[in-house]
């Protein structure tokens, strides 16, 4: 900015700095945000005057600004909160946590939990990341450097760092220059002029005395701009006589003087000039892409946030919690601190309806199966992973004389009918479709485009508004509310009615059921804005609430059933979004961010106990649930409505929009594109298998018994001569490729260290066979747990060849210890260690690893390997640990008694046992979205287990070799999918892939009689693939969509021919974000990390769909099913 205002605040600051108005510099430094006084901000630091140095930062910069800004601020405060940490003053810095550190939760969760952890440490240099911390003088010195660091790459100080190059006094020898051009103005000028005041214009005095000030210039009367004054000055040469100027206001210098006034500013005038406005003092710069911040309507988009309770963070800080690993020091790290990677805002597809979407709902399973119901009644089933459109039925009453009389007339005069509402059933085997006129239809669903009739309800007089399922009575039930102000439960199966509630003095609707603590209850609206919640007894409503609004408001709980919220537009267009506190009948929360009358209802919806979304204002504005302010506004690249309508998938990962001409977008988040693509290459179908239907395993005869059965279907097909459908020549095509790709396929062979890439992890010596096995889940470490109940953790540090840090075979890592020394070494019983069977699970935030060898559980801090507790001493002993996926203070505890125990860490308890198999549990695998538990057993049974309730939904055995004795106990492991709808079970005999809710085996793979047994097995990262090894040191990698084997690798590859040959893998771990990387843990304690060649990059070629294996492979990748029994995309 160039203009004499700017350039008389710096005249006024030199003037300042030269008569030692110290404070008063640094203030007017910090309000006209002109200049950045470097050496005082150091000054302040070295200091440790916090509160100064960000209220001088503040006049430059606030914390959301860009990412530099927030980086600033995180450092100054996370320092702070060191400081009171390191004087063991813990109640100021759960102040520092609360008040300023907090704010840096609504971008990034996870590392505000782990700062909060510190408070559990005696003291905090036991953090890895803070082991080099030194004394607080150190500190600060080595914080200032990356400060300064920050300030000089932040636009917003550019041009604000020099201060201009000014001679001594410069201000005085202005005012001088002026004194003497107004005497030269005077009348009669004195030869030496007393001048005692600089208020008004000098003139020598007449001889009767001086003039007095005329109104004209006297600036407290609002006259012509005044001349900025100092001390009397001494005589001076006199200019020569000039014309007079005219007094022009310095706002005249501004190429775009403003137009308004910045709250921060007087409103006073200048000098004549209008105050600086934000924009100059706050030059506002495009956002970081990374961090998705958003410049221009501070109302609208304002994410700065006011500090919020610490609640249970602080208090609970001692528990395991949800959170990435920790980085503190430098810059490039600044992108963690983004709100919005984990939420679907990028378009992966757009596909028209055909007619207006009013309702959409994801399958809770089937996580890229999309039920749509339209404005004309039309209802949809779309797969947008393979992007085709499954069904499509019209508006049809099935049997009109089984509805009201005032339904057939309501229909006989106006056909028309639109929906309200289509939803799945928690298990996705019903949905069902309200309509604008009387009626619900619930559909059964038996896969792929095979949906059935099932009940149609005559259920309100007028529009059914709503319609939701339940499980009062662990019986599905359906819920629905209408216009006759009535809410009616109707049973799912028989379609009777169960409940009707009365109560409400306007049309119902919405309506939303849920259960707390065992308690089954519905909340419901109306349009007068009243909400009421009913239980199961026909005895009233139990609370009567007025929502925000008071006119079409619906309800939602979070993913994890805690928290309430409501989404509500009045008819004057206000809309409002709320979280409610349900024991007071209160609103605890009021989300910002509608900033103008909505043009329709708004709708909205919740996604992963962390994201609020609603369609407003032609885009779709997201919050984070713990903060008020509006986190982003995104518009899909157009073409949406005024108040579109969304639905996120089960597990949040896709987001589906309704758009402009009858359209619907798709958006997806990195883990929603990553199973887009796999429902590409997938064709799980498992509802297209029949109950009874068991996979025929035949390695000899699999690959022609699936080409001779393709033949047949061809040939089928090839009779069909519909001319509407081309199904008849693509078959015909695919025969004929998969004929020709059969011919020219081979099976990846690995079998010397040249054709791929090895590196054996250091070894400890105290440990002779590794038995759990797995990498962290930042990549950038491995965790093993040996026979003799040691840990040994290896990592990977950051270096010029591997700059992420990540597991990687070009790098050796470091056996790690912390400084003490100590080893996490679990209890172990007086028994032979071979008798005890090993088992851990890492928290998802890789700071906690619940482990045991047969003896106690023990909880150890992966940072410090100090055991935070023991619980559960033999017997029975552990021999399977889970963490539940919503909640690390739950965890599965597999017992070799062959029960299941559920443990809540946070009170000791016990919360459930489960009890359904004969003989010890070897696995336990939690489904995110399903809500299901799957366990195995050395019974080779497989149960699947509600996570709600506890209760066992189905169970199975595997078909095991008749060769094999059932009686022979053997270890099952179980792990599930990508999709989290399909799981693999490795045994000894066998792969096999499963689909959860019927537990139909979808494929499976049986290695020969000559073949070793299989030792070990896990799904890459993306679940394409599956990695085995077998007990004579082969690995086999297998396409997870079939399970047909691709790449084939000897011992020969990774081991030298000089280990023994009974030296062998006995656990598999993949790594978490690179497809083609595994780890081995051997027989004799050793880990290896394998990855392909670096001029493959991947294991082998994928196999033809439909082939079985090559004749020359010894170990045959068999189909588990014959071809007629095997699901078809």
């Amino acid at each position: 900015m160039s203009s004499l205002s700017r350039e008389l605040v710096f005249l006024i600051l030199q003037f300042l700095d030269e008569e030692k108005f110290k404070e008063t510099v640094h203030k007017l430094e910090q309000e006209s945000g002109f200049f950045f006084n470097m050496k005082h901000f150091e000054d302040e630091v070295h200091n440790g005057n916090w509160e100064e140095v960000e209220r001088y930062l503040s006049g430059f910069t606030k914390v959301d600004d860009n990412r530099y800004s927030m980086k600033l601020f995180f450092e100054i405060r996370k320092q702070k909160y060191l400081e009171a940490l390191d004087k063991h003053d813990l109640s100021k810095a759960v102040d520092v946590l609360v008040k300023d550190l907090k704010v840096f939760s609504s971008f990034n969760e996870e590392l505000f939990k782990e700062i909060t952890q510190l408070l559990t440490l005696e003291n905090f240099r036991d953090n890895e990341q803070l082991s080099k911390y030194g004394d607080t003088r150190s500190a600060r010195a080595v914080m200032l450097v990356e400060l300064k660091k920050l300030i000089e790459a932040n636009p917003l100080f550019r041009d604000k760092l020099q201060f201009p190059n000014l001679k001594n006094s410069r201000l005085r020898t202005l005012i001088n220059q002026s004194l003497n051009w107004q005497h030269q103005l005077c009348k009669a000028p004195k030869p030496n002029p007393d001048i005692k005041t600089l208020f008004v214009d000098h003139s020598c005095g007449q001889p009767n005395g001086a003039s007095t000030p005329s109104q004209a210039n006297n600036p407290l009367l609002g006259g012509a701009v005044p001349k900025p004054g100092g001390f009397p000055l001494a005589a001076h040469v006199p200019f020569q006589p000039m014309p007079v100027p005219v007094p022009t206001p310095l706002a005249s210098w501004m190429s775009n003087p403003p137009a308004g006034t910045h709250p921060a500013v007087s409103g006073g005038p200048l000098l004549g000039s209008p105050p600086i406005p934000a924009g100059f003092k706050y030059p506002r710069t495009p956002p970081n892409p990374s961090i998705d911040f958003l410049s221009g309507d501070s109302d609208h988009v304002n994410r700065r946030t006011r500090p919020l309770g610490i609640s249970d963070e602080a208090s609970q800080a001692s528990l395991p919690v949800n959170i990435q690993p920790l980085s503190f020091p430098g810059i490039a790290h600044s992108h963690t601190f983004s709100a919005l990677d984990d939420f679907p805002k990028s378009v992966a597809w757009t596909f028209s309806q055909g007619s207006t979407p009013m309702s959409m709902d994801f399958h809770p399973a089937q996580q890229t199966l999309l039920l749509v119901g339209t404005n004309v009644g039309d209802i949809g089933l779309w797969e947008v992973g393979s992007r085709e459109r499954l069904m499509q039925r019209n508006f049809k009453v099935w049997d009109l004389s089984k509805c009201s009389m005032a339904f057939q007339a309501s229909v006989a005069k106006d056909a028309g009918v639109s929906i309200n509402r289509v939803i799945w059933s928690p298990d996705g085997s019903l949905f069902g479709v309200a309509y604008s006129r009387h009626i619900v239809q619930i559909y059964s669903y038996h896969g792929k485009n095979d949906v059935r009739q099932h009940l149609e309800i005559d259920a309100h007089v007028g529009a059914v508004n709503d319609l939701a399922f339940s499980h009062p009575n662990k019986q599905l039930s359906v819920i629905t509310c209408g216009d006759d102000k009535l809410i009616k439960v109707w049973d799912a199966t028989t379609g009777a009615k169960q409940y009707t509630f009365e109560g409400h003095e306007a049309p119902v609707y919405s309506v939303c059921p849920h259960n707390k603590d065992s308690i089954q209850f519905i909340f419901s609206t109306a349009l007068d804005g009243k909400i009421k919640a009913w239980l199961y007894d026909n005895l009233g409503s139990r609370v009567d609430y007025d929502a925000p609004g008071r006119w079409c408001t619906t309800l939602a709980y979070s993913a994890d059933g805690k928290r309430l919220f409501s989404c509500g537009t009045s008819k004057e267009g206000e809309s409002h979004i709320v979280e409610w506190n349900e024991s007071e009948g209160a609103v605890k929360r009021i989300y910002q961010g509608f900033r103008k009358r909505s043009l329709g209802v708004v709708q909205f919806d919740t996604a992963k106990n962390r994201f609020l979304a609603a369609g407003d204002d032609f885009s779709i504005k997201i919050w984070d649930m713990d903060n008020t302010q509006l986190l982003n506004c995104i518009d899909t690249d157009g073409g949406l409505p005024a108040s579109p309508r969304i639905r996120f998938s089960k597990n949040g990962t896709l987001l589906a929009v309704s758009a402009n001409d009858n359209g619907i977008k798709i958006l997806a988040n990195t883990d929603g594109f990553r199973v887009l693509r796999a429902s590409e290459n997938l064709a799980f179908d498992a509802s297209r298998t029949s109950e009874g239907a068991k996979p025929v395993v035949s390695p000899i005869s699999a690959a022609a018994t699936s080409n001779m059965e393709l033949a047949e279907r061809v040939a089928a097909s090839a009779m069909n001569r519909d001319t509407r459908d081309h199904g008849d020549v693509k078959p015909r095509i695919a025969a004929e490729d998969a004929n020709d790709k059969l011919k020219n396929w081979k099976l990846s062979e690995i079998n010397e260290p040249s054709l791929c890439r090895s590196s054996k992890l250091p070894e400890h010596s105290k440990v002779t066979k590794i038995s759990r096995l797995t990498y962290t889940n930042s990549g950038n470490a491995i965790l093993a747990l040996a026979s003799n109940a040691i840990h040994l953790l290896w990592k990977w540090p950051r270096s010029d060849p591997n700059f992420s840090g990540k597991a990687t075979t070009s790098v050796s890592p470091q056996l790690w210890q912390p400084s003490s020394g100590i080893l996490m070494t679990n209890d172990m019983p007086d028994v032979n260690p071979e008798e005890a069977v090993p088992c851990f699970a890492l928290s998802k935030n890789d700071s906690y690893v619940m482990s045991a060898s047969g003896g106690k559980i023990s909880l150890f801090n992966m940072m410090t390997f100090k055991t935070m507790t023991t619980f559960m001493p033999p017997p029975p002993a552990a021999t399977s640990l889970a963490f539940h996926p919503q909640d690390n203070n739950i965890i599965a505890i597999g017992m070799d008694d062959s029960s299941i125990q559920i443990f809540n860490v946070r009170v000791d308890e016990v919360k459930s046992k489960l009890k359904g198999h004969s003989k010890r549990i070897t696995g336990l695998a939690f489904s995110n979205t399903l809500n299901v538990l799957v366990s195995s057993g050395a019974d080779a049974q497989l149960c699947v287990w509600s996570s709600l309730g506890w209760e066992m939904q189905k169970s199975r055995f595997l078909q095991l070799p008749s060769r094999r004795s059932p009686e022979a106990p053997s270890e099952t492991r179980v792990q599930f999918h990508h999709d989290q709808t399909h799981f693999l079970v490795i045994h000894e005999t066998q792969l096999a892939i499963y689909e959860t809710t019927k537990l139909d085996c979808i494929h499976q793979w049986v290695p020969p009689e000559s073949a070793a047994p299989i030792s070990h097995a896990t799904f890459s990262c993306d679940s394409q693939l599956v990695y085995a090894s077998l007990l004579d040191g082969t690995i086999c990698i297998f396409n997870a969509a079939h399970l047909r084997l691709r790449c084939r690798i000897s011992r020969a590859a990774y081991l030298p021919s000089s280990v023994s040959s009974s030296i062998h893998p006995t656990v598999i771990a993949a790594h978490p974000q690179e497809v083609n990387q595994f780890a081995l843990g051997l027989s004799d304690g050793s880990v290896h990390v394998i990855e392909p060649h670096a001029s493959e990059a991947k294991w082998g070629v994928p196999p033809p769909p439909e082939n079985g294996s090559t004749s020359n492979a010894p170990v045959t990748p068999s189909v588990g099913a014959s071809s007629s029994d095997q699901p078809q995309r």
